[in-house]
């Protein structure tokens, strides 16, 4: 579908990319990896042409749809979450228009035998296709169903998008590239701002996806459960693998070590026959051999191990003083701003050693129990205070509102710095990857990664024994993370975590506080488990939505079923039926077509020639089986409709 050919970006003396090949087909559901800065987001923006490369091009064809999600996005007020969202179905609203104004010229005119007359009947079956082909529902249901997959409320829906927060804007934004249904997504890391739930309802919309997908992410899980083809960056180059995230690694080492032990062997070779050659080179009796052996090193292809950019944190947090038995602990907490109440009624007890973590939807409170842990902020109600002798290390969630941009890299770590530990502020820095000319960076001009990385890098300067961190690793690409999560389970203090990463928690904590609906909730265990039980809740809070009316609250029922009146106004009986009888049309020439291929695959995999690869043979009859069996299924179901 589309195609990447000798592809390279350079800036000044500097090659981000250089002579990168790939190709990007109609089933590819790509994880798009390597380190910060690897240039993952500049192939994004080549692809949707935004960006020009220095030389190669990109090849999209005709017709093509793109839906790109870029990390920082332009922002449309103005408008209701629900209204906004709806500008996704603006081509929809022009041609059930044009339909409209067509039918009212129908029932007005009388040339019937007329050339106008007969083009108007035309036009009007090519629009009802068109639409009983791509809508299947409401598109109102569909754009409330996206919302609330993201992790709006239903009540919130009315809202005007300029009252949310930049992150819920970006899920806004997200909506409406999915209910455009592109024929390729582009994302560029979209779980950044979502909770968790919101993440495991993405991550089944893209496993249902029939598109192209090219994702980009730092949720090791989430590229798993997504993806099923890794294409990394190293150092200027990409390897391609056809395979998700995790497997991705099994073969990189082991093609990373099979080159390394033929590169070995062939040393060996080469360096028995240049001592072979140098003994016997003024040999007579030898020129011949020694000759010969000349000729045959000079052929020889010399095999290169692929560079690995082994640059990665090497971080292991300072010794936790002892502190009190009860570390942090809130007793009828009330929390807010102003008259705005975020909780109230929160029962905590956080204990000596613990690791836990604050999950729950963005705005829900999470962060604001960090600021009164670390007193920034005071309670409505109830109490809220911290144990004998414990020192609280804070990660803050926005690190422009904590690191001065006028410092440089070590500035910001000598500032804070007192006593013996100020010998070390380099070794400290090198840790966090910082080295050479990098600590004379002025902060304004480090990247999201390098400033969580720099902020992370202060929490070594005193030995903690409560760490509070908010978001830490949002823009720390996967090796950083793993580092880091091996780190903080080594760590003997305290550990109270904010973060939407499951990867990440996953086997790190061993207690999770859910923020939801005003309430604070305990769950004991990780947060797999807590998972487990959410998703059933989730599941029952969208059918008191979407299921039968005898379930939903009288002004859902109300608003529901006026919309689906009004747009099945549009719509005759008889088009409906038309609308699933072009589908099965469809479907049958689709099933046909595909049968036929599956014919031709069977007869060369019967009798395969010498430039036949079975393997690739054998992969493409499975996709098609598998597109085969989905569109008999659907075909079923379809006729099984129209006999009713």
């Amino acid at each position: 579908m589309i195609s990447i050919n000798s592809l390279t970006v350079a800036y000044g003396g500097f090659t981000l990319l250089n002579d990168i090949n790939f190709h990007i087909s109609e089933a590819d559901k790509i994880g798009l990896v390597g380190k910060n800065g690897a240039g993952k987001s500049t192939i994004l923006k080549l692809i949707c042409g935004l960006q020009n490369p220095t030389s190669g091009k990109v090849a999209v064809p005709n017709g093509v749809r793109i839906g790109y999600l870029p990390q920082i996005m332009e922002h449309h007020r103005g408008r209701s979450v629900i209204d906004e969202a709806m500008t996704a179905f603006a081509d929809i609203a022009e041609m059930e228009a044009e339909l409209e104004s067509i039918s009212v010229q129908l029932a007005e005119r009388t040339d019937y035998e007329s050339e106008a007359y007969q083009n108007l009947i035309i036009r009007m079956n090519e629009i009802n296709d068109h639409l009983s082909m791509t809508q299947s529902e409401s598109p109102l249901v569909q754009a409330e169903r996206t919302l609330m997959g993201l992790g709006f409320k239903y009540e919130e829906l009315e809202r005007a998008t300029e009252t949310f927060s930049q992150g819920w804007n970006m899920r806004i934004e997200l909506a409406k590239i999915l209910l455009g249904k592109p024929d390729v997504l582009l994302l560029d890391e979209p779980t950044n701002h979502l909770d968790i739930e919101s993440i495991e309802w993405l991550e089944g919309y893209l496993k249902d996806y029939r598109g192209s997908l090219v994702l980009i992410s730092h949720d090791r899980k989430f590229l798993d459960n997504v993806t099923n083809r890794t294409v990394e960056i190293m150092l200027g180059h990409i390897h391609d693998y056809k395979v998700p995230y995790s497997k991705y690694l099994e073969l990189r080492a082991e093609r990373i070590a099979q080159q390394r032990a033929a590169f070995e062997n062939q040393q060996r070779m080469i360096e028995k026959t240049e001592e072979f050659i140098e003994k016997f080179r003024y040999k007579p009796t030898k020129s011949n051999q020694v000759q010969s052996r000349i000729k045959a090193l000079e052929k020889v292809e010399r095999i290169e191990v692929d560079l690995v950019d082994k640059s990665a944190l090497s971080v292991k947090f300072p010794p936790a003083p002892r502190s009190g038995d009860i570390a942090f602990k809130a007793v009828d907490l009330k929390v807010g701003y102003g008259e705005k109440v975020v909780f109230s009624d929160a029962q905590i007890e956080v204990r000596r050693g613990e690791k836990i973590a604050l999950v729950g939807r963005n705005g829900e409170g999470k962060t604001t129990l960090m600021r009164v842990i670390m007193r920034e902020l005071d309670p409505m109600g109830g109490e809220a205070k911290t144990g004998h002798n414990v020192n609280i290390g804070y990660y803050a969630q926005n690190q422009e509102d904590v690191l001065d941009k006028q410092d440089t890299v070590f500035e910001t770590l000598d500032r804070i710095a007192v006593g013996d530990i100020r010998t070390k502020l380099r070794d400290i820095l090198a840790a966090f990857l910082f080295k050479g000319e990098d600590i004379d960076k002025k902060v304004a001009v480090l990247s999201g990664g390098e400033r969580a990385r720099l902020a992370m890098a202060k929490l070594m300067l005193k030995p903690y024994n409560l760490l509070a961190l908010d978001e830490p690793t949002n823009h720390m690409d996967i090796l950083s993370k793993d580092i880091l999560k091996q780190a903080l389970q080594n760590y003997d203090g305290t550990l109270i975590i904010v973060s939407h990463d499951r990867d990440f928690l996953d086997g790190l904590v061993d207690k999770v506080y859910e923020f939801r609906d005003g309430r604070v909730k305990e769950h004991l265990g990780g947060v797999q488990e807590f998972l487990e039980k959410r998703k059933l809740e989730s599941l029952s809070e969208l059918e008191r939505h979407f299921g039968s009316a005898q379930q939903k609250p009288a002004e859902v029922v109300e608003k529901k079923e006026i919309a689906q009146q009004e747009y099945q106004a549009k719509k005759h009986l008889s088009r409906e039926e038309k609308k699933i009888k072009n589908r099965i049309d469809f479907l049958e020439k689709e099933i046909a077509k595909i049968e036929q291929k599956q014919k031709d695959l069977e007869a060369v995999l019967a009798n395969p020639g010498p430039k036949d690869d079975i393997m690739d043979l054998t992969r493409a009859y499975l996709e098609n089986k598998r597109e085969l069996d989905a569109k008999t299924d659907e075909w079923a179901t379809l006729s099984e409709q129209l006999d009713i």
